[in-house]
């Protein structure tokens, strides 16, 4: 179970490098959902490893809402660039 996590922090860095690579808004918030997606899918898994719900409430929380919000602020930051 430990390289299953570790492999999934070894997906980590790749949007990690990406967002820090890129200048452009788009690529840095795609990035920082995918970040944000794999995080929480972390979160699952330890949730179901550990047995506690709760972390796994949390993370379903960030799966369903988090991107979406993240998905909107990266499209008013590029309307305000384009004014």
């Amino acid at each position: 179970m430990d390289s299953i996590l570790i492999a999934m922090i070894l997906a980590l860095l790749i949007p990690i490098y990406e967002a820090w690579q890129d200048d452009n808004i788009w690529q840095k918030m795609l990035a920082f959902a995918s970040i944000a997606t794999k995080t929480s899918i972390m979160m699952l898994f330890i949730s179901v490893l550990r047995h506690d719900w709760s972390i796994g409430v949390v993370a379903i929380i960030i799966l369903s809402v988090g991107n979406a919000g993240l998905m909107l602020l990266a499209h008013l930051i590029k309307r305000m660039n384009q004014v």
